[in-house]
């Protein structure tokens, strides 16, 4: 069952669903989206109990609510809920943001990989064109950020993940790119990666993925896309192994945001002064 929220704006609800989600930045984010345009959104943070996103969207959508985001761990099951997924949701096979059309239809996205993808070349200026990238994890949150990254044609792309299977499945996903392998923790001894995104929830549990050392080339980027009010382990340890740039998700968290705000919207909000009060 979902959190109440104020049903009395519904002309101008937008709303993030997840659980956990009071930790949630984006209803900040978006506010700061719309002032500069002169807009006025009610934004709220809505926790959903697993198992209840179809009833918590139905009762959003009858509420006259225009747009949603969804994060952990709804995104594969909310890409099963829309009438039209855009072609970037349905190459990722995940859904993290969700517009109701005036025609009573809704469309699933996927703003993820767009966004990691302006996070780490435009914010942090790392190459992804011809470098090794390794990618831990292979739930929605990964899946939806494979395809902008694939996209770049990378050396390589490998997904490391607990469950091998998982990870496989992953790279049959997206045969079409021949760049990528699928595999467990301990098929990754003697390689070393450009780029170490870490897409699992271990950070909010304050573990760290079981890497084998020395897996960072010179130079490296250690990434989490999540984001606490500290370093995460993943970073901690990113560090103290010799990554020579660690960041947390909250620029991902900024340049998805920024995207679905123009689906929504069709305005293209600048996030520069948002990243600078979200590092403050």
């Amino acid at each position: 069952m979902a959190d109440l929220f104020d049903f009395e704006r519904a002309a101008s609800l937008y709303a993030v669903m997840g659980n956990p989600v009071a930790h949630s930045k984006s209803p900040q984010i978006h506010r700061m989206f719309a002032k500069q345009f002169g807009m006025h959104i009610d934004y709220q943070k809505i926790q959903v109990d697993v198992g209840g996103l179809d009833q918590a969207v139905a009762n959003f959508r009858a509420a006259g609510g225009r747009g949603l985001n969804i994060t952990l761990p709804f995104k594969i099951e909310a890409s099963r809920l829309v009438d039209d997924l855009t072609p970037r949701a349905r190459l990722a096979g995940a859904v993290n943001t969700i517009c109701f059309e005036e025609s009573g239809r809704t469309t699933g996205d996927n703003t993820d990989g767009v966004g990691m993808l302006r996070d780490i070349t435009a914010n942090l200026g790392y190459a992804v064109s011809d470098r090794r990238i390794l990618v831990i994890g292979a739930g929605g949150a990964v899946r939806g950020v494979l395809g902008p990254l694939l996209e770049q044609a990378p050396e390589l792309l490998v997904i490391a993940n607990r469950t091998v299977d998982r990870a496989v499945e992953l790279e049959r996903h997206f045969s079409s790119f021949r760049c990528l392998a699928g595999c467990g923790f301990e098929d990754l001894a003697g390689q070393r990666f450009d780029i170490v995104i870490n897409g699992t929830s271990a950070s909010v549990r304050d573990e760290i993925p079981p890497l084998p050392v020395r897996v960072f080339r010179p130079g490296a980027l250690a990434y989490d896309m999540m984001y606490l009010d500290r370093p995460t382990a993943f970073l901690r340890w990113a560090d103290e192994q010799g990554a020579e740039k660690c960041a947390d998700g909250i620029g991902m968290l900024v340049e998805q945001a920024a995207e679905s705000f123009y689906v929504w919207h069709r305005r293209t909000p600048d996030t520069r002064p948002v990243l600078a009060a979200m590092a403050a």
